[in-house]
């Protein structure tokens, strides 16, 4: 009926530029000026309707029952975009009507129209799967198995077919014609894409094989990386470093290069203590009777002496070894007994990890003297704490280390050179 009205408009236009003298070929353009006027402006109200009436109706009935999908779906804007395909429905209503009087000018609207409705068409697919991934990062799966490189590469794969239907369109030439044509360009677009290629396939081995997940914190190097994980792309890897800096690294580097997941220290609840002490060599000694009779006064050691002599005492008996001479046979040294002092106190230490290993080795001697290493986990993974614990301990093993006529290896001061100097 609108059809109808706006031609019956058109002929009351005609009649009257005809009686002002207006030729025939000014009048047939002024209708052309009118007839684009009145669809642009019918486009118009057909669009604000679709976004001040129907767009705010339904999002009050989905305000009404509120759900992660309703969520996105509004947060993503998918009906407002949706809402922008609405003046087409004008334009295929009243581009038949017109075509036999301005065929030319409606078969160039129409072209126009399926130009905007891939590119509109493939803006709502795109909001589409954004909605998809927003609900599906709501899930605790998501921090796991990620799917933004593969919503990412299928917008990419989406991109390029809209790119074909509209040269298509505008070339007037089937998208299959276009098809074979890229055929002969596949290499071409193997070396453009060379980087979105093996980034997509990295991230497909990242995902499936569960190299990184959301959250966790690795360290990479090469590229300056150590923090956490905060986003897994089709192309980039987002890592938070510690010093609240962002590093982005290629995704495909993930799979090419070496880096470390702390992720198992987090499942397993233990932060491991890896640091030694050195033991200056010349304070390493048998324990006399005196000593021995020290260190039976410690709370830790108690067991172990009466043990140990004991054992050490059977030992030298039933081989006959001569007691008179130090070097015979087996004693107790203030090493070894410190040892198994600093074993017994991080076992009833309440900050280490009882299910797992703990102990107290002692490496290869070098210019620094005895390195004695504390290999021990922690039951708690929090940074700050675990620094207290570690600090804690071995504010411990400093203080009680003169007590076993132990001397800790450090380079000599200066003042200290003196007083060798002075002696």
């Amino acid at each position: 009926m609108i059809v109808l009205d706006i031609l019956g408009l058109g002929k009351i236009l005609q009649k009257l530029l005809e009686k002002i003298g207006m030729s025939d070929v000014g009048v047939y353009n002024a209708k052309a000026v009118l007839f684009v006027i009145i669809l642009f402006i019918l486009c118009y109200v057909v669009n604000w309707i679709a976004k001040n009436v129907i767009l705010v109706f339904v999002r009050k009935m989905l305000g009404k029952k509120p759900s992660v999908w309703t969520k996105n779906l509004l947060d993503k804007k998918l009906f407002l975009k949706l809402s922008h395909l609405a003046p087409v429905f004008v334009i295929y209503w009243m581009g038949p009507a017109l075509m036999s009087e301005y065929p030319v000018i409606v078969d160039k609207t129409f072209i126009a129209t399926n130009i905007y409705i891939v590119i509109f068409g493939l803006l709502v697919f795109y909001s589409f799967l954004d909605v998809v991934k927003g609900v599906y990062d709501s899930y605790e799966v998501s921090k796991s198995r990620p799917i933004s490189g593969y919503i990412q590469g299928l917008k990419i794969i989406l991109g390029i077919i809209a790119a074909i239907l509209v040269l298509s369109i505008i070339l007037d030439r089937s998208p299959v014609y276009l098809l074979t044509g890229l055929g002969a360009a596949t290499a071409i677009l193997m070396l453009v894409f060379k980087d979105t290629i093996l980034n997509f396939v990295g991230g497909v081995q990242v995902t499936s094989n569960d190299l990184v997940q959301i959250g966790d914190w690795i360290e990479m190097p090469k590229y300056g990386a150590d923090g956490d994980v905060i986003d897994i792309s089709l192309h980039t890897v987002r890592i938070q470093n510690f010093d609240r800096t962002i590093t982005t690294i290629p995704t495909y580097a993930l799979v090419s290069d070496s880096f470390k997941n702390w992720r198992g220290m987090v499942q397993t609840g233990g932060r491991r203590i890896m640091r030694s002490v050195y033991v200056d060599l010349k304070s390493v000694r048998f324990c006399d009777d005196e000593m021995i009779e020290k260190y039976s006064k410690i709370h830790y050691l108690k067991d172990y002496i009466v043990s140990k002599k004991a054992e050490i005492d059977e030992y030298n008996k039933i081989n006959n070894v001569d007691v008179s001479s130090p070097v015979n046979g087996r004693r107790l040294t203030n090493l070894g007994t410190f040892r198994a002092y600093i074993e017994n106190y991080l076992a009833g230490h309440p900050k280490i990890h009882k299910e797992m290993i703990f102990m107290v080795r002692q490496l290869q001697p070098d210019e620094k003297g005895i390195p004695l290493q504390i290999y021990a986990f922690t039951n708690d993974i929090v940074w700050k704490n675990f620094e207290n614990i570690q600090a804690d301990i071995f504010d411990h093993i400093f203080a009680v280390i003169p007590f076993f006529d132990l001397k800790v290896f450090q380079y000599p001061t200066e003042l200290q050179m003196q007083v060798d100097v002075t002696k």
